[in-house]
């Protein structure tokens, strides 16, 4: 069925109002969504079968009534002293929601909304009451009707309420049981103020050029914010359709996931505009919002309408992220074969937003360094990164929106998804942007992360709303991502999109868990296998080993089980004997050497079902190989001078080279850097410096490797020796370790001497051109090199001179804003001009700047001026903060500011909210002395006997503990080398 097929059956069973048991046809679509076949359903009404969630089964042996009969002293104690009758964090599945009517009022002078909605339902089983979430709501008055009553215009029942905050949910108690496989309409009118937050039905602010300061209404729900807008059945798994009406002023424009069908004027001047009933979806994707922004619009090639919508001064920033949205939907439809299934796609830059991004279905809204961009003040690593987040979030239109995870433990589908998508979409429709080439560092990004035994797996258990929300991490969107790709590496392209289009196509307006994504690639394969006599890829180089091991369809299953349910990133240990490799897998840990006590325990029943990949000096084929055992054996065909695992860094694994391995690798890259591919050259500078960190490696062999980079003509692997050289400076500087500070200093100045004084400062180049232009001028003016700091200086006096009007170039707009905030009139220049700009760009480069001064009081300024919020907005008081701390000036300035400060810092974010975790990270786990880890565990103890616990405290202590271990270590051999080489 097309979509504008989907959105006719979807009205018409939201609409239909029959008495009676369903017939069979109607009720398909309900309960499949629910994970019960068609077939099924008579089973179902007989045995009341065990119910599927996520990973659990929940078995109803008798209706929830009953249990609470049985025993209510295991219930909690509703707000009005009454026994609240459920217990459980999730919500009973007796009642299943259908439709929403919701209207909502806001009024943006009071900041205060007021609303009504009516949730049309099917019961399930008999029960007396019904339990859905609420928070921070005033419930006025509930009400009940049963399809009789709708019929013949009964007036509702009215309903008691019960409520338990803990929970973050209410009982709606009947008068008489509801009776199993009959529809009910609950009406509920409610109140409650426009959240302060970020969460929620919230307000925004911003100013125009006028200096006048407005206010806009605006929705955030994911992951369990739904329920602070409007009592619902806020959990992923119960979608529904949403008919959406909003009464505004005529000053105002409202905006919905759907188009406006009409526009009713009622008295007092107000307008109530009616929105297009939605598709089925989960509550999380719903949104609204009221403001006065203006739009540009295009139409795709499909003939949806896509419309950007900023503040009315920031119009012209609007048209980049236009001209992305259209081109990135024609190709996500072409890509996966389905329609977008709405008319429209709204892309909305909100003032004050927490995250980058959120993917609610129509109405994307994005924060605004995230969408907008200009042209005189963005830099090519702003326009990247706008893509890259327009990329992400229209890839989650199919994957989470149209296929949902059925609980947040599998949240990676949704996001482990976008973030893949993001390096296939901008390869075919950005080439120029080379993203390709960056992928890597994705990976790369996560492995710190997932090295560490406080990682977590991908799929991984969460029920509390801070679980939940703490599982928006590293792991599910980067690690997600990693792994995906590799799977697409060993299966081939082609089979690979095949299956996920089966995978979406079956699970379309429905949930889908671990299990469904491997069932539907393997199921293509096969499929695939027996269409061409028994071959199943495209890729004629895939071995037949690999053929093999994909015949059997649950072996996929069981190979990607490994990656999913178990934490950690496994090391492939590689011995090279004559023409007979040696290969052994353990559990990589970094801080943690061979020689520690706790290895072997931390090594217990991890086994992993690798598909590693090689290539020799005497074949420039990619040989192939499932690694299932923990030791294995290959035989070469021929004899070879060097051997290199994991091409093109698609594997997610890290390898050591045991013998003469890494000293033949180092040979060659000395010899002929070229014999190896770009991003072998990149993985092998990763590689070598995460094992120095798990005392595999020692450092001075892992920094005789990147005395190549002189020569070295990727400019990504040239960029990622100098990034591990940098946090070499950056770690001793802090620790004032000066002899080395100097002499590493000393060090980066005289060996990148070459690539430093062919800078130019100009916009021109290849992306990657201009990326290392801005990374080594900061660089290099950050190490007070003279002619650097000569230029910027230079620069930023004519910018001062010109009152701010002068075009500085943008890839070095950060360096020369740095340089000039050093001196106390720049200083204050650059606060003036951050108020007056209207590029969120430039405001990052200048806040990034203002916060780079050695002057404490200047730094304490700032932070004051982030927690008012005005000046500097609340959202980016986390990224300000994790500023301060990277200098060597502020770091004990923010960590003392959150530790004094905790308690508000809690009324402006959410404990396990993506700011919190920035902020207690950013100013802690940069720490590498035994005094400030014992500081960081007596904070984290308090905080815990308060009752604020976050999984993130346990990564930070253990990111100090292994900071400490590695200087102990590493830094007499640092010294000894830096000594010898200089």
């Amino acid at each position: 069925m097309d979509s504008s097929g989907r959105r006719e059956a979807d009205e018409a069973e939201a609409k239909s109002k029959g008495s009676g048991p369903f017939a069979l046809a109607k009720e398909n679509n309900v309960y499949a969504n629910f994970g019960i076949l068609p077939e099924q359903k008579v089973k179902a009404e007989i045995r009341s079968p065990p119910f599927k969630f996520a990973t659990t089964w929940i078995e109803f042996t008798s209706s929830p009534i009953d249990q609470f009969n049985k025993d209510p002293r295991a219930f909690p104690i509703a707000t009005n002293g009454e026994i609240f009758p459920w217990h459980e964090l999730r919500l009973p599945t007796v009642i299943i929601p259908l439709h929403y009517d919701l209207l909502i009022h806001p009024n943006l002078t009071s900041l205060d909304f007021v609303a009504s909605e009516k949730i049309e339902v099917l019961v399930r089983d008999a029960t007396q009451f019904i339990v859905l979430h609420s928070k921070d709501l005033e419930i006025l008055n509930a009400s009940l009707q049963s399809e009789e009553d709708v019929r013949y215009r009964k007036p509702g029942e009215s309903l008691t309420v019960l409520s338990y905050p803990a929970h973050q949910q209410i009982a709606l108690l009947v008068p008489e049981k509801l009776r199993a496989d009959l529809r009910y309409s609950v009406a509920i009118d409610f109140q409650a103020k426009l959240a302060d937050g970020f969460e929620g039905f919230y307000k925004s602010t911003y100013r125009t050029l006028g200096g006048e300061t407005r206010t806009i209404a605006v929705t955030d729900f994911e992951p369990t914010e739904a329920r602070m807008a409007f009592p619902c059945f806020d959990e992923p798994l119960f979608k529904a359709n949403f008919s959406i009406k909003i009464r505004r002023e005529s000053r105002h424009i409202a905006l919905s996931n759907m188009p406006k069908v009409k526009t009713i004027e009622l008295e007092g001047g107000l307008l109530e505009d009616h929105f297009e009933t939605t598709v089925k979806m989960s509550t999380y994707l719903v949104a609204y919002i009221v403001c006065d922004f203006t739009s540009v619009s295009g139409t795709a090639s499909s003939g949806v309408k896509v419309s950007i919508y900023a503040s009315p001064d920031k119009w012209s920033q609007t048209h980049y992220a236009l001209e992305a949205s259209l081109k990135l939907l024609d190709y996500y439809e072409n890509y996966f074969d389905i329609h977008y299934p709405l008319p429209k796609l709204d892309l909305v830059a909100i003032p004050d937003f927490a995250s980058g991004a959120m993917e609610n279905w129509g109405l994307v809204t994005y924060r605004e360094t995230s969408l907008l961009f200009d042209p005189k003040t963005s830099s090519i690593s702003d326009k990247l990164w706008v893509t890259k987040v327009i990329a992400h979030e229209l890839a989650h239109q199919w994957f989470g929106n149209l296929v949902t995870m059925e609980w947040w433990n599998d949240i990676w589908l949704n996001e482990g998804f976008a973030t893949y998508m993001e390096l296939i979409s901008l390869n075919i429709t950005y080439p120029e942007l080379q993203f390709d080439d960056d992928f890597s560092n994705t990976c790369f990004e996560v492995i710190k992360r997932d090295s560490l035994n406080s990682s977590h797996p991908i799929s991984n258990q969460a029920k509390t709303a801070i679980q939940i929300k703490e599982m928006f991490d590293a792991v599910s969107y980067n690690k997600g991502a990693c792994i995906l790709n590799m799977l697409k590496d060993f299966l081939s392209e082609d089979t690979f999109r095949k299956g996920i289009i089966h995978y979406l196509k079956k699970f379309s307006y429905r949930n889908a868990k671990n299990d469904d994504l491997w069932h539907s690639l393997s199921n293509n394969c096969l499929e695939s296998d027996s269409a061409s006599g028994g071959f199943c890829y495209s890729d004629s180089k895939k071995t037949s080993n690999t053929l093999a091991f994909l015949r059997k369809n649950v072996e996929l299953k069981e190979m990607m089980a490994t990656w999913t349910l178990q934490k950690g990133i496994p090391l492939v240990v590689v011995k090279r004997e004559g023409r007979s490799l040696r290969l052994q897998q353990e559990r990589f840990l970094s801080g943690v050497s061979k020689e520690d006590p706790e290895w072997g325990t931390l090594q217990e029943r991890y086994l992993w079902h690798i598909p590693v990949t090689y290539s020799t000096s005497s074949s420039h084929a990619i040989h192939r190989h499932i690694l299932k055992l923990k030791t294995d054996t290959l035989d070469l065909s021929e004899k070879t001078d060097w051997v290199k695992f994991n091409v093109d860094s698609n594997g997610y694994y890290i390898v050591h080279y045991e013998g003469q391995g890494w000293d033949e690798l180092i040979t060659l890259l000395n010899q002929n850097h070229t014999l190896l591919r770009p991003k072998d050259r990149l993985g092998l500078i990763h590689d070598a410096f995460q094992l120095v960190s798990a005392g595999r490696l020692t450092l001075d062999k892992a920094l005789d490797l990147t005395r190549y980079l002189q020569r070295e003509t990727s400019i990504p692997a040239l960029l990622k020796g100098l990034e591990y050289l940098e946090l070499l400076y950056r770690m001793v500087e802090r620790r004032n370790i000066s002899d080395v500070t100097e002499n590493l200093k000393h060090y980066l100045l005289q060996y990148f001497k070459p690539v430093i004084d062919t800078q130019s400062w100009v916009d021109k180049g290849s992306v990657w051109d201009r990326m290392l232009r801005s990374t080594v001028l900061k660089l290099a003016c950050y190490l007070n090199h003279a002619p650097c700091i000569q230029k910027a200086t230079e620069l930023f006096s004519q910018w001062m001179e010109s009152s701010g009007k002068l075009n500085i170039p943008t890839d070095v707009l950060k360096v020369v804003y740095s340089v000039g905030a050093q001196t106390t009139a720049g200083w204050n220049y650059l606060l003036e001009q951050y108020e007056l700009s209207l590029s969120g760009a430039e405001k990052n480069k200048i806040l990034y700047a203002l916060s780079t001064s050695k002057h404490q009081e200047k730094l304490m300024k700032l932070i004051e001026l982030g927690m008012e919020g005005k000046v500097i907005k609340t959202q980016d008081l986390a990224a300000l903060l994790f500023a301060i701390a990277r200098n060597p000036e502020g770091q004990q300035l923010a960590w003392n500011f959150v530790k004094e400060n905790w308690t508000h810092l809690l009324k402006k974010f959410d404990l396990g909210s993506f700011p919190i975790r920035m902020i207690v990270s950013g100013t802690t786990s940069h720490f590498s002395s035994k005094d400030e880890l014992q500081e960081v565990e007596l904070f984290f103890e308090s905080l815990k006997a308060q009752g604020s616990h976050l999984d993130i405290f346990q990564i930070i202590l253990e990111t100090i503990s292994k900071n400490i271990k590695w200087l102990e270590k590493n830094l007499p051999t640092l010294r000894k080398w830096l000594l010898i080489t200089t």
